[in-house]
């Protein structure tokens, strides 16, 4: 799973599922992350093997997520917008979801992670996004929360 970062600060419980039959390949959730910028929401991302190779920030208008190999290229080598149209967390969230199922596979190998992409199970994958979602739906008021506390500007 992704390192922690000193001075952000994470409100929900974590999630860490298997994305293949052997475990190398996880996808992680944290419900909501308060960057230091006062800004945040839910993070998720896949691993291969502790390796950070895809990660989603869907924190609404300046939410975005990473492709090529985040742990690889760094924050600011892998940053890509979310499309126009999608500029609200639960969007985000689907289409990040859907990108893995959809082209999961294709971004492990763009990533370096070519075998894994071979081994990616698209099943499990589905079982992750059930559970990202479920584990999302026990706190819906964590980004309030959040707010509440100071740690991320409304």
């Amino acid at each position: 799973m992704a390192t922690m970062i000193d001075g952000e600060s994470y409100l929900g419980r974590v999630l860490v599922q298997p994305l293949d039959e052997a475990g190398d390949i996880t996808i992680y959730l944290w419900p909501v992350r308060c960057l230091k910028s006062k800004m945040g929401g839910p993070t998720f991302g896949i691993d291969v093997n502790g390796v950070e190779a895809i990660r989603y920030d869907p924190h609404g208008p300046r939410g975005h997520w990473h492709r090529g190999g985040y742990d690889k290229l760094g924050a600011g080598g892998s940053h890509v917008e979310f499309p126009d149209d999608v500029r609200d967390i639960e969007g985000q969230i689907s289409w990040g979801l859907d990108q893995i199922k959809e082209n999961g596979a294709d971004m492990l190998a763009e990533a370096g992670f070519a075998d894994a992409a071979k081994s990616l199970d698209l099943e499990k994958v589905g079982a992750a996004s059930a559970a990202i979602k479920e584990r999302l739906a026990e706190d819906p008021n964590l980004i309030g929360k959040a707010i509440e506390q100071g740690l991320i500007n409304a």
